[in-house]
């Protein structure tokens, strides 16, 4: 990492989270980037949102 960040005028912290940004996480379906995992976390939790959402629109609408 020090021949890198003096080779190519980056920091050593940046150098450090490039790798932890784009080293692959696997699992038995295959591999994600840590970002792509917050991505789709992100996205689970919005979904779970809209469902509530959803739910509390029908209950509403079952009692009329």
């Amino acid at each position: 990492v020090k021949d890198l960040s003096s080779e190519y005028g980056v920091s050593e912290v940046t150098i450090y989270k490039w790798v932890k940004a784009f080293t692959p996480i696997s699992s038995e379906e295959g591999s994600l980037t840590p970002k792509e995992l917050a991505d789709i976390q992100k996205e689970n939790l919005r979904l779970k949102q809209e469902l509530d959402i959803l739910k509390k629109a029908m209950a509403i609408f079952a009692k009329k």
